[in-house]
């Protein structure tokens, strides 16, 4: 047995006002509880990501990582139910002459059950084949009681000429048929904390999201986003989508690690209202930060301007003009040529380097 390593940690009038708080003894971060009346000692580090446990929550007998919720028993470091075979390092403590001490000597193994690996963090791998391309709706109507989107109409023409005319796979996503979460922030409690695949995506299985992410990530060679313009902006489906893919942009930062590599994009934009250019530029800036490329004029737009409130008028004039649809046509086989030029590996590689936006990282990291 080693020698004992007590570490005196703060007095036990201060460390009894918290029922759970991260402490530092030496290099090691401790989550150190004060439960019925004792103090108990857990490693600081969770098992899942590296979470900072002590700056978590008690639930019961357990600690509450605050990042993504995993739970460690506060004396044993043992996981909740069915985990138990996740274990954090724990320590001894003691209490002596009003001061709290915490044996750094005695700490246990850390331990972490096996777990299956999402199917979304496997490699992205391109599939021999066709250009693929994906249309994505980002139209909020009733489902019950679908009425003409513009928005739709022209994707639609679209993906019909690309599979049809130009003998390329699609696939057609409507976001308003899925039910997903919105961004719950994790970036905001720390970068590490924001996961690819999306912690909302690996912990809540009934989250819809996926669909997307298989489609854009290891699936499509050409993302073709449709969407109205609301209020000047692109429509609110298409923010709760981008949101979530800050789990994509934020790898580029954190890990180096490009998961859009030879992906384009292009857009199709309609407003019953205008402001076409503020709308493109908000996604082509989004797009561009996660890796992609565009073709020559990568959007095509239609609007009658701000006065224009007669809508029906608006919906006739999208039903009726051949020239929108050809527009869309044109638009997704430049995309498409774009997209030859990529897979085939016409394109030099070159250094993925970001300049500017790299992580700063602490100048320590936890241990424990």
């Amino acid at each position: 047995m080693p020698d004992a390593e007590w570490t005196d940690v703060g007095s036990v009038e201060e460390l009894k006002l918290k029922p759970l708080q991260e402490i530092s003894a030496g290099k090691t971060t401790i989550a150190l509880s004060h439960k019925d009346g004792s103090f108990a000692a857990i490693s600081g580090v969770c098992n899942h990501v590296g979470g900072p446990l002590g700056q978590g929550r008690i639930d019961g007998d357990y600690v509450v990582c605050p990042w993504h919720y995993w739970k460690f028993h506060h004396r044993t470091g043992h996981g909740e139910s069915g985990y138990e075979q996740d274990q954090v390092p724990t320590y001894s403590t003691k209490v002596e002459d009003g001061r709290v001490y915490v044996d750094l000597s005695s700490a246990t193994k850390r331990k972490k059950q096996a777990h299956k690996p999402h199917p979304l963090a496997r490699p992205v791998i391109r599939q021999a084949g066709p250009v693929r391309v994906v249309g994505i709706s980002t139209t909020a109507m009733t489902l019950d009681h679908p009425r003409f989107s513009g928005s739709d109409a022209l994707l639609e023409a679209a993906l019909d000429h690309a599979r049809d005319t130009l003998q390329l796979d699609t696939q057609y996503i409507k976001l308003r048929d899925l039910n997903f979460r919105p961004c719950e922030g994790y970036y905001s409690k720390s970068a590490k904390a924001c996961t690819w695949p999306c912690s909302i995506t690996q912990m809540d299985p009934t989250d819809q999201l996926d669909r997307v992410y298989e489609a854009i990530v290891h699936w499509a060679d050409v993302i073709l986003i449709a969407t109205p313009i609301r209020w000047g902006n692109a429509s609110s489906l298409y923010y709760k989508m981008i949101e979530r893919m800050n789990c994509i942009q934020n790898q580029e930062t954190i890990a180096n690690k490009h998961l859009l590599k030879n992906k384009v994009a292009a857009f199709i934009i309609m407003g019953g209202q205008d402001n076409v250019q503020g709308v493109a530029g908000q996604l082509m800036t989004f797009f561009s930060e996660v890796g992609c490329q565009f073709p020559q004029f990568p959007f095509i737009a239609h609007s009658r301007g701000w006065s224009a409130e007669d809508m029906e008028r608006n919906v006739l004039e999208v039903q009726n003009s051949r020239e929108l649809r050809e527009g869309a046509q044109e638009l997704v086989a430049r995309a498409a040529d774009m997209a030859k030029l990529m897979v085939c590996g016409q394109l030099p590689e070159h250094p993925l380097a970001r300049g500017g936006r790299k992580a700063h990282q602490l100048d320590s990291e936890p241990t424990g």
